[in-house]
């Protein structure tokens, strides 16, 4: 039998008195002392109780009288004797909220018959470890969750329950709620799956039913949602809700069979024009194009599928037209996207090699456009294993996991391929960054890597030690090694145990020491090249590598070849095993002549820039600290020069120029190389042109440089009683340049904007490479904040793409480069127009990043430009604040809402008063049982006149909005009416004006209140205020004559002669 819970409210007369001692302590109490409130409860309960059944047999109402009552502990037993007892029922276990002193406690009820009408009532408060033993406390407990509002709250105690639920009836009511959550936060799949599986133990009932068509009508799966929603209409024929939703499904499906038919017409018009021989090739390509735009829908991406497209579209990849070929790439990516069934049977039949070798082809835009397309299809399978198998149709899918491996594995065979393009290769190494390693460590299941470093680690090897100038090997990049150099890096990095590790380190030994060992200069050569590209990328492995036997000795001998391709690779190992400050100082000790013989004696540029490089790298071994010295006074500002010199000369090939970009990298931790670098216009020009251009090797070290000239890097300042001690124990203390002050700071970043470094950032962004990589993200994040410090060049800013380029930045990211980016666009957003910095669909993209901010591992800077930025676009439209609603960013600025700073909390109100515009807020507010209005009373009440504007306007939106708070405002407080009246007697003119606002709310809420202001000094200030509107177009006398005219037409107040005064009583 089910069994309603009993809410024993927090009234005070309806509490026991607390009993001191243990909880098994038991205190007998008289029946008088029973509070007459949980008597009526108790009555109520049995008389629900006995409603369950039929009336033939009981009674509505059981009557009872109280034979014993016990105090135990926390908890009550009651004896109680009945009129006459429910039918068969021994024992009953419900659960009860307890609510006391604001905390909800969860009561277990237990009720057992002892004797003829004899009933023991007993009572126990759990604790939050009892609770989560006990599956009908939790469901107890996420009901109440649910109500007020928590739904992840409720999610996770439904989730407990059902972990620990032995009986399929409950399970099936515990699914069945769950997916109401997931309706609520939006999450369709989940709600779907959970409403199905209540099904599965139930199948009538007809509230999960229910709730999967409206997950289903979501999802768009509507012949599902139209079945289930006449079911649910069958079974309840007078249900209105079943009803509407039927017409509304019917409405939908009619709309979506039109619109299919009329896509299908297209669909075979265009189909025609391509399979004709005689169609004009002009003809074609649109058809082609316009194929692509049918694809972006659902209808008509299911209408090509189901007319054989797919085959059309493989006779459209083997054209010689590169923009048709493009056109059925375009048209593929449209009918994968989130689309697991399609994808896979498009997979099996275009095979593989067809796609790869499409990718593997000369074209570097018909490359990217089939790297897009197997990008979607890897994150269309992925996705489909991921989601719960739920009906016949998904039951009947194969598991992808084999189209998985297969495109892994053709991927990994396209890296050693001689007859793939070498732009066709850094799209395969770039679809394996993005889809082996985990996207989260809290992901266990790192299968995929091992799985790759299994099967193709010396594939990737063969790659990264192959060299162009040699004729053997593949056809490569420029940035092909720099891929590569990622690629091992994210695979070392998704590692889990020094077990995997060592296999790792073992593989890339054994190839290194295979090639290294034979006496062909050409194999040594690759060993040495692998081992340069493994320090570029997992230097753990690389350094280890280094120090194998012999190595270091074969790289310094080939420095000193006559042969330039030799020195180069020799050169370019040199300076990559310099990043480590050990190796740095061995290099320093042996390296530094060598290095200054082949930048001053080489004839090849390519040797002399790259031994330039390695100069500066040893000279900047001492990072910021102007103490610290490697070379002589002056020797940095040398190595500069040319560094800029070089990087300006168009006539050297851009693999020489990048090298410059790099050693500036190093150079411009020394604030006299920063200095020069911004006067350089030229060289500030060229730099930015290169970052811009296809070479995606050059871009970490542009951003490096940019953060070294912003000083934007974090910088930890020491406590003045530490750098005390250590002076006076003689330990090296850092120093900072005087030209790191915030004044040349400031002039640096006007010559950058200047320059043009706006426009060089947002290409760097739009760059899809391996190269591009979150590190070097970060490093353009800290620039972008660096930029927008100044509120006068925020608009510089935002007109040369940054406010684009930033949103990107702030979701794929380090932890610390999102944090950079969210607060950047905060700044945007606090200064510029939200609507014209982020026109379109953009600015609804910059909540997200903005919420993030309201976190306690922000600063309280960051939490104030956050709130600043989300009132100002709370304030456009209710879309946005939907939007911000969505993120759940509520309860963090009601939490804000409490701050101790002054700043923080009123721009927390602030962005509360815009946000209340919305139905969903103002239901928080007309909740009960908690604090929401009392807080904007006392606020209105506050000596910040900033925190006081915003809770007095947002009292005064909520109570014109809600009326029904207006009743509720005297049980806020004792001091209401001060409050109101200092608000009305106030002389800033804001402050008066929403007093009087607050005031007209009330009166015209209730007659009641309205007495209760007249007959307080309330009726004198309107009558002063209202005398000041004579003649003028003053709002607030305006309001406050309103407000004595409703007065007067309550019957409260009389008019005589143009006074008003009280009535008689």
């Amino acid at each position: 039998m089910r069994v309603k819970s009993i809410v024993l409210e927090s009234k005070a007369h309806m509490k026991p008195p607390r009993i001191q001692g243990n909880r098994d302590h038991t205190t007998v109490l008289d029946r008088q002392q029973f509070p007459r409130c949980w008597s009526r409860k108790l009555e109520t309960f049995f008389r629900s109780c006995s409603s369950q059944r039929r009336r033939s047999e009981i009674e509505p109402s059981l009557p009872f009288t109280v034979i014993q009552c016990l105090r135990k502990g926390a908890g009550l037993s009651v004896v109680i004797s009945l009129l006459r007892i429910p039918g068969s029922i021994q024992r009953w276990n419900v659960f009860s909220l307890f609510k006391v002193n604001g905390v909800v406690l969860i009561v277990k009820v237990q009720i057992r018959i002892i004797k003829s009408r004899i009933v023991e009532y007993n009572t126990l408060i759990m604790s939050e470890k009892e609770v989560d033993k006990d599956p009908a406390a939790l469901k107890e407990k996420g009901n109440s969750l649910f109500k007020a509002g928590d739904m992840e709250g409720a999610v996770c105690c439904y989730t407990k329950a059902l972990k620990l639920s032995a009986s399929k009836a409950d399970s099936a009511v515990l699914y069945r709620n769950r997916s109401a959550c997931h309706l609520k936060l939006e999450e369709y799949n989940k709600a779907e799956s959970d409403a199905s599986k209540a099904l599965d133990i139930d199948p009538s009932d007809v509230k999960a039913r229910f709730r999967r068509a409206q997950a289903f009508q979501k999802l768009d799966r509507l012949d599902q949602a139209f079945l289930d929603a006449q079911r649910c209409a069958q079974l309840e024929p007078k249900n209105k809700a079943f009803q509407e939703l039927l017409r509304q499904l019917g409405a939908l499906i009619q709309q979506k069979s039109v619109q299919l038919n009329s896509t299908d017409a297209r669909v075979q018009q265009m189909f025609s024009i391509l399979l004709d021989d005689a169609s004009k090739d002009s003809d074609r390509e649109k058809a082609a194009q316009n194929l692509v735009v049918l694809s972006r829908d659902e209808g008509g991406a299911e209408q090509i599928f189901r007319n054989d497209g797919v085959k059309l579209i493989q006779k459209l990849l083997q054209s010689k037209q590169e923009e048709v070929v493009l056109s059925a790439l375009r048209t593929l990516v449209g009918l994968c996207t989130e689309h697991q069934s399609r994808t896979m049977a498009i997979v099996n039949e275009l095979g593989m090699d067809q796609l790869c070798a499409v990718m593997g082809s000369g074209a570097s835009t018909v490359s990217l456009a089939a790297c897009h397309l197997l990008q979607v299809m890897f994150e269309a399978l992925t996705e489909g294993m991921k989601r719960e198998i739920r009906g016949k149709e998904e039951a009947m899918l194969p598991e992808p996991s084999k189209e998985l491996r297969s495109m892994l594995r053709h991927l990994l065979e396209m890296m050693p391929a001689s007859n793939v393009s070498g732009p066709g290769r850094d799209s395969a190494i770039n679809l394996l960054v993005k889809q082996v390693p985990r996207k989260s460590f809290k992901n266990p299941d790192n299968s995929p890597t091992l799985w790759v470093i299994d099967q193709g680690l010396k594939k990737i090897l063969q790659v990264a030690g192959s060299i162009p100038e040699l004729s053997d090997g593949p056809p490569l990049t420029d940035n092909t090694h720099m891929s590569c150099s990622v690629l091992l890096s994210k695979l070392y990095d998704d590692l889990k145990s020094d077990k995997e590790r060592e296999n790792f380190n073992k593989i890339c030994e054994e190839y290194i020491q295979q090639h290294f060992s034979q006496s062909a200069l050409d194999a040594k050569l690759r060993a040495i090249q692998t081992v340069s590209v493994l320090l570029q990328g997992p230097s753990d492995v690389g350094n280890r590598t280094l120090e194998m036997s012999g190595m270091m000795d074969a790289v310094i001998s080939l420095c000193a070849s006559k042969d330039v391709t030799h020195q180069q690779i020799a050169v370019e190992a040199l300076i990559h095993a310099a990043g480590k400050a050990k190796r740095a100082s061995f290099i320093t000790a042996n390296g530094v002549a060598l290095l200054k013989d082949l930048y001053k004696t080489s004839e090849n540029d390519r040797i002399r820039v790259r031994a330039l490089v390695g100069l500066c790298k040893l000279g900047s071994a001492g990072g910021t600290d102007f103490s610290m010295k490697q070379f002589a006074e002056g020797s940095t500002g040398k190595l500069a020069k040319q560094c800029r010199k070089w990087l300006c000369n168009e006539s050297l090939p851009p693999t020489s120029r990048r090298w410059s970009v790099e050693g500036l990298a190093y150079l411009t931790f020394d604030a006299d190389v920063k200095e020069d670098l911004v006067e350089d216009k030229n060289a500030l020009m060229a730099m930015f042109e290169l970052a811009k251009s296809e070479d995606k090797t050059v871009l970490f070290a542009v951003g490096s440089t940019l953060v070294n000239c912003t000083n934007s890097y974090e910088v930890e300042k020491p406590d003045p009683q530490m750098v005390e001690l250590a002076k006076y124990a003689k330990q090296h203390v850092p120093e900072e340049h005087p030209k790191d002050a915030p004044s040349y700071v400031e002039k640096r970043l006007v010559k950058l904007l200047e320059a043009g470094v706006v426009s060089a950032l947002a290409c760097m962004v739009k760059q899809e490479s391996p190269a591009l990589t979150e590190a070097c993200k970060e490093c353009i994040s800290r620039v972008f904040l660096a930029l927008v410090e100044r509120q006068e060049d925020r608009g510089t800013v935002v007109a040369q793409g940054g406010g684009k380029a930033l949103i990107p930045l702030a979701t794929e990211n380090t932890d610390a480069g999102k944090v950079k980016a969210a607060q950047a666009l905060a700044k945007i957003a606090i200064t510029s127009n939200p609507e014209i910095a982020f026109p379109g669909e953009r600015i609804y993209e910059v909540v997200r990043p903005l919420v993030s901010l309201l976190s306690l591992n922000c600063t309280l800077l960051q939490n104030f430009e956050a709130l600043m930025a989300l009132t100002n676009l709370a304030g456009i439209s209710e879309r946005l604040r939907q939007k911000i609603i969505k993120e759940k960013a509520v309860p963090k600025i009601e939490g804000y809402m409490f701050e101790e700073q002054d700043l923080v909390r009123a721009s927390a109100t602030e962005c509360m008063c815009n946000l209340v515009l919305s139905t969903e807020v103002q239901e928080l507010y007309l909740a009960t049982g908690n604090d929401r209005l009392k807080l904007l009373v006392l606020y209105s009440g506050e000596d910040d006149e900033r925190l006081r504007k915003a809770a007095a306007g947002t009292l005064a939106m909520l109570t014109s909005e809600q009326p029904e708070l207006c009743k509720r405002i005297p049980g806020t407080t004792t001091h209401w009416l001060e409050i109101m009246q200092a608000l009305l007697l106030c002389e800033i003119s804001d402050l008066r004006h929403r007093g009087v606002v607050i005031v007209q709310n009330m009166i015209q809420a209730d007659r009641d209140l309205t007495e209760k202001l007249m007959e307080s000094e309330v009726l004198e200030i309107l009558t002063v205020l209202a005398k000041g509107g004579e003649g003028t177009s003053d709002p607030v006398s305006k309001i406050a004559k309103n407000c004595l005219d409703k007065a007067v037409e309550y019957g409260l107040i009389r008019s005589r002669e143009g006074k008003m005064e009280g009535t008689e009583p």
